[in-house]
């Protein structure tokens, strides 16, 4: 299927790099293969139940946003145990330490990528019951 979108010149321009460096073949392909990591990275966690160990890493603009972020923080407090902030430039760079039930793990992660001051989240899920049932088990 053919599509189009558009990007920012300068992400497109670092993403042209970046898959020539690889020795991809074409710029379809490494979409192709981006939209799968993708779709894998957010995949796990939708699909994860019970209770998880996470890490949430997002990036944001400190001024544009941070009362908000610390709100929405703060709501979360049952499922984050810590916290980490740091400035790299302009940009902050935060990371929650989380334990607690996945669907309020999603639920802040989806909360925070509401807001368009926030580049990206990724997240980490470093365990969960199904894991820890096979580990137990095992």
């Amino acid at each position: 299927m053919r599509t189009s979108f558009t990007v920012p010149d300068d992400l497109l321009e670092e993403f042209d790099q970046i898959w020539r460096e690889q020795g991809i073949d074409n710029r379809s392909r490494a979409v192709r293969e981006a939209m799968q990591e993708y779709i894998e990275a957010h995949s796990r966690l939708e699909a994860t139940t019970g209770e998880i160990v996470a890490l949430v890493g997002f990036d944001y603009r400190h001024h544009d946003v941070i009362r908000a972020l610390h709100a929405v923080q703060h709501e979360y407090q049952d499922v984050i145990l810590n916290t980490s902030h740091t400035h790299q430039g302009e940009w902050c760079l935060e990371s929650l330490f989380c334990r607690g039930s996945a669907d309020r793990v999603r639920d802040l992660t989806d909360r925070l990528r509401d807001f368009d001051d926030v580049r990206r989240v990724k997240v980490m899920v470093i365990r969960d019951e199904a894991v820890s049932s096979a580990v137990a088990k095992g």
